[in-house]
């Protein structure tokens, strides 16, 4: 009888060490990067009620969820995103958390939908978010952590940008031409520029445009420069949701980011929350699925049962960050690397577990056989681990207290002591 081999589930990954290795290099620069910020770190549970999800998107979002009933017949979801886990969060201490705050994670996330390049069924993501303050320097905070994230990992200026709306400027425009039901006009604008003009033109005919205010609205979201927009509104909502992105912008110029965004207002993002500035970071030449993306939702713990809590933050998905930064050559080498080897030409395990132990003790990743073997293979599991220095516990020129060792990274011999050793590596 043949025994099937079991198959990985589709759109998830395996983590053999190598490709582990660049995770924990994505994780390490993300939460590096947030706590130089200030955030703090938190976490949730990977599950969570179906209806924080329902109550937030509506029902069509199940279709996206991986949902089950659990042994108490309640209805159960795996997280499809952090922003309504956190919410919650929010809601249930909001009297007891000292706003405004700062806080990020990196969640694992489920999403069922069809898996392709950048997009995954399991996948991890940044998530950070600012509490408790309606001031667009929350947005400004968010937006130079993001460069200095993508700068970390290499990236150069000109290689990324942050492209920056506005959901209260899009709202004010669309009653200014007329707009019968502004709720069925966001979800086609966010498709804008995946669907064609005519299919788009069709769209927004079904959500109730006339074929005026279609070619109004195409260009006002074909606007590239804050003097463009101010020419084309009239409303002092739209002027003040203007001043608002000016602002931002002559923020983080001023922090040194200024070539790190621009207006780009054909950005509207799908989600219905949204209240503000919206924005999402693509690649020089929008190659790629967003790298990252997020904004301003003042009114989701209340639509959740809450007190109406301003927060405003962004999502980065470490799969298109990783196929991004691989393009740009700028991984790291995922080989083992450990800084001693321990061997010994007469096989005294014993020897070689004490010598360990005191390598250990300064810090340092030290490897060694785990059964006797001849020298020659120690030497190979040596490089294979890609140990820097190989100590030999029992070699014939060592005095009291030293011992025999060769630098692997150039080949030459030496004798010494355990601090000697150390300093050399």
């Amino acid at each position: 009888m043949s025994i099937s081999i079991p198959q990985l589930p589709k759109g998830t990954r395996d983590f053999y060490p190598e490709a582990q290795r660049i995770q924990n290099y994505i994780f390490d620069t993300w939460r590096k990067t947030a706590e130089s910020f200030a955030y703090e770190e938190y976490e949730g549970p990977m599950f969570e009620h179906l209806e924080l999800y329902t109550g937030k998107s509506g029902e069509e979002i199940v279709s996206q969820l991986y949902n089950f009933k659990d042994k108490g017949d309640r209805e159960i979801a795996l997280r499809p995103e952090m922003t309504p886990t956190l919410a919650r969060l929010v809601i249930q201490k909001a009297r007891e958390l000292k706003k405004p705050f700062k806080w990020f994670s990196m969640p694992r996330l489920f999403r069922y939908e069809k898996a392709q390049k950048g997009r995954l069924r399991e996948f991890f993501q940044l998530n950070m978010d600012i509490i408790g303050t309606e001031s667009i320097y929350a947005e400004a905070d968010l937006m130079a952590a993001i460069a200095t994230m993508l700068r970390k990992f290499g990236l150069k200026d000109g290689e990324f940008a942050i492209g920056v709306s506005s959901r209260k400027l899009l709202a004010t425009y669309l009653e200014e031409i007329g707009a019968p039901n502004p709720a069925l006009v966001y979800p086609v604008l966010d498709r804008r520029l995946k669907i064609g003009p005519e299919a788009f033109a069709k769209a927004l005919a079904d959500a109730g445009l006339t074929e005026e205010q279609v070619k109004k609205l195409d260009d006002f979201m074909s606007c590239k420069s804050i003097e463009e927009v101010r020419n084309a509104v009239k409303s002092e909502n739209a002027a003040a949701a203007l001043k608002e992105i000016e602002d931002l912008f002559e923020t983080l110029a001023a922090a040194g980011y200024g070539d790190c965004v621009n207006l780009d207002l054909s950005i509207v993002r799908g989600l219905a929350y949204y209240t503000g500035i919206v924005f999402e970071v693509f690649d020089k030449g929008k190659s790629m699925r967003a790298i990252a993306g997020g904004g301003r939702y003042d009114s989701l713990t209340e639509k959740l049962g809450g007190e109406r809590i301003p927060g405003v933050g962004f999502g980065m998905g470490d799969v298109v960050l990783a196929d991004l930064l691989a393009e740009h050559n700028l991984l790291p080498n995922p080989k083992q690397s450990v800084d001693f080897y321990i061997a010994s030409f007469t096989n005294d395990m014993k020897k070689v577990f004490e010598t360990a132990q005191v390598f250990r003790a300064n810090g340092n990743a030290v490897s060694h056989p785990l059964a006797a073997m001849k020298m020659g293979k120690q030497l190979d599991q040596a490089n294979y681990q890609g140990a820097k220095i190989v100590v030999y516990v029992d070699g014939s020129k060592a005095g009291e207290g030293e011992f025999e060792y060769k630098d692997m990274r150039t080949g030459e011999m030496f004798v010494g002591n355990v601090s000697a050793i150390v300093e050399r590596l």
